[in-house]
C-alpha cells in the first residue's frame, strides 16, 4: 500500500497515542460517502485490526486502512499542519479530481483510481 505519513503526522500521532496511555492504539483512516464533494475522509483510533485491513507503519505509529478505502487513498500523503486557521491532519490525495474548501471532502478522479482533514 502506498500511503505516506509525514514526519509531522507521525510525531503528532505518537503524541496523541502517548496521551491516551494505550500503546495498542492504531489510527484508522477511512473514506465514506458524504461531504460537499461526494466523499469524505475519516479518522479514528482503533485497537483492533481486521483481517482484510492494510497496515502502514511509521516509527511507532500504525495506520489501518480498509480494502475499499485504500482504493481512494493510493499514493496519498497524510500530514499534520499548524497554521493561522488552526491545527489539523491533511490528506494530499493525487487521486482527487477536486476537493471542497473545507478540505475534508473530495471528488474522485475520473480514471477510476479513486482517491484533507
Amino acid at each position: 500500500m502506498s500511503l505516506i505519513l509525514t514526519e509531522s503526522a507521525t510525531n503528532k500521532l505518537q503524541s496523541l497515542i502517548s496521551e491516551e496511555g494505550n500503546p495498542n492504539l492504531k489510527l484508522r483512516i477511512f473514506v465514506s460517502g458524504g461531504g460537499c464533494s461526494g466523499f469524505q475522509y475519516g479518522f479514528t483510533f482503533d485497537e483492533n485490526q481486521d483481517e482484510a485491513d492494510l497496515m502502514v507503519e511509521s516509527g511507532q505509529v500504525r495506520v489501518l486502512v480498509d480494502p475499499v478505502s485504500i482504493n481512494y487513498l493510493k499514493g496519498a500523503e497524510v500530514d499534520y499542519v499548524e497554521d493561522l486557521s488552526g491545527a489539523q491532519f491533511v490528506i494530499r490525495n493525487p487521486n482527487a479530481a477536486s476537493s471542497c474548501g473545507c478540505g475534508k471532502s473530495f471528488t474522485p478522479g475520473a480514471g477510476g483510481g479513486c482517491a484533507s482533514a
